[in-house]
């Protein structure tokens, strides 16, 4: 601390106890606090910055109006050219003629599919068993880990957020423990509290997508 000059600023903080002591002032008035309140040996001092002031000419009084902004930074010289609306190309249609499906097409995407119940059994059936979920939050890792496998296909196969309950029953009920209906419905909600599922509401059935942290196995 001896070496420093000028403002300076001291801080301490000390998580266990919640103290947290900042002292800023002359750097030889600071050293004499922080020797007061028995701090030596611990915490550090800085220099404490100063705010930039905008450039005021020496050969002219600076007038009141410069005066009262003197502690507001200068704007930077080069704003780049004004704005032109002029170039900003207008694309007028009628409500309800863009059809989604060509442009995907036509820009070379795929739009999403509804993926076919018996189709999404084949694939779990074709899999080899996943490792069970390392959580310790999940109650069931083995039934988890295959729900997360099934999830996994739907969202990043077939462009899917979800499924519903109903159909998660009947593509996977055998792989997630044997649950269903009531059962099902309670351990998805658990996975809801737990942020690993997101939950989705849509006419009369409720949806169950994967939450990204899960998904990739980080929860």
């Amino acid at each position: 601390m001896a070496a420093l000059r000028g403002q300076v600023r001291y801080r301490f903080r000390a998580d266990d106890h919640d103290v947290n002591v900042v002292i800023e002032g002359d750097a030889e008035w600071v050293a004499a606090k922080v020797e007061e309140l028995g701090l030596e040996g611990v915490g550090w001092t800085m220099p404490a910055g100063t705010a930039p002031q905008p450039a005021v000419s020496r050969t002219a009084e600076p007038s009141p109006v410069e005066s009262s902004t003197a502690d507001v930074a200068a704007p930077p010289r080069d704003m780049g050219p004004t704005p032109d609306p002029g170039r900003i190309p207008i694309v007028r249609r009628p409500i309800g003629q863009l059809n989604v499906a060509e442009r995907l097409e036509a820009t070379g995407l795929q739009g999403p599919t509804r993926p076919d119940a018996v189709g999404l059994m084949d694939v779990l059936e074709d899999m080899d068993p996943p490792h069970p979920v390392q959580s310790v939050t999940s109650v069931d890792p083995m039934a988890e880990a295959w729900l997360r496998e099934l999830l996994e296909v739907v969202v990043r196969d077939h462009g899917m957020s979800g499924l519903s309950t109903e159909n998660i029953e009947e593509i996977a009920s055998t792989k997630l423990g044997g649950r269903e209906g009531a059962t099902l419905e309670v351990w998805l909600e658990s996975l809801f509290a737990a942020g690993k599922l997101v939950k989705i509401h849509g006419g009369d059935a409720t949806g169950w997508g994967p939450s990204p942290k899960w998904l990739a196995g980080q929860i």
